[in-house]
């Protein structure tokens, strides 16, 4: 009996698992997913927010998990001047260096190596502002400590149950905890903690489409965290159904959820840094 030939979808799927396994995680631009997903953007538009701000500082800023730099280097680039010092912090030795790279000719002075769970190494009162784009989680009391009376915290954070269409497809329900995670209102409350005053604070949750396989793993190498362990030899059999989900039916649908945090440190003596 002759054997059948493989189908085409077949063909493909393999062909976009190589293809998505094969692209380069390092730093957070995204602009291989044109074409073949999106993710609609918050209203505030944190990057250019940021920008306005590093424009009106006097002060040193520091960027805290910077990832490859993209984001700030953006924000430096549009701003309408440059702070007198500019840092950031970073826990993936890859990043480490690429940011280094991409910060260098907008002026940074340092691009640090520090794990996202340990201290800021820096000292009490060093920034007069600090930001930061998805920080794993923010260390409310660093955070407080490295600011200067008067200073700001501004960042843009992962919300609660972000993405957990395509988390919970691989990895089945998740447990009411986990989807309450990142909870802007107890974020608020863990920053009032450490002495801080929340100024600002906006939420929202935003489509995103995934038009093929490889953008799903592409997605799910870089942002590790969203499936603990994720290769594409552990899902492949998972991988092959929502292959053959998106050929039939179109995108697969997922939302995104975003919050923006401005926390100010009051005037004069207090908790942070006494």
């Amino acid at each position: 009996m002759t054997q059948p030939q493989p189908r085409t979808p077949t063909r493909a799927f393999d062909e976009l698992l190589a293809e998505g396994a094969s692209v380069p995680t390092e730093g957070w631009d995204f602009s291989w997913f044109e074409g073949r997903a999106t993710e609609a953007r918050p209203s505030w538009g944190y990057a250019t927010t940021v920008a306005g701000r590093l424009g009106a500082v006097d002060g040193p800023v520091l960027d805290v998990q910077t990832g490859g730099g993209e984001v700030l280097a953006f924000a430096l680039g549009r701003a309408s001047r440059r702070p007198p010092l500019v840092a950031a912090t970073e826990g993936w030795p890859p990043n480490v260096r690429k940011a280094a790279h991409t910060l260098r000719p907008y002026g940074a002075a340092a691009v640090v190596a520090a794990a996202e769970d340990a201290p800021l190494p820096f000292a009490d009162g060093s920034f007069s502002l600090v930001t930061s784009r998805h920080p794993v989680r923010p260390l409310w009391d660093e955070i407080a400590r490295v600011l200067r009376p008067g200073g700001a915290y501004l960042a843009q954070h992962v919300g609660p149950a972000s993405a957990f269409e395509l988390v919970e497809y691989f990895r089945g329900p998740l447990p009411e905890a986990s989807r309450a995670a990142r909870d802007p209102e107890r974020e608020r409350r863990d920053a009032e903690a450490a002495g801080l005053e929340v100024v600002d604070l906006r939420a929202e949750r935003l489509r995103m489409e995934f038009f093929d396989i490889a953008a799903v793993v592409h997605f799910l190498r870089k942002v590790i965290w969203m499936v603990p362990g994720f290769t594409v030899e552990a899902y492949r059999l998972r991988l092959r159904e929502l292959h053959e989900r998106i050929e039939a039916e179109g995108p697969f649908v997922a939302h995104s959820s975003r919050h923006l945090v401005e926390a100010r440190r009051p005037d004069g003596p207090g908790r942070p840094g006494a």
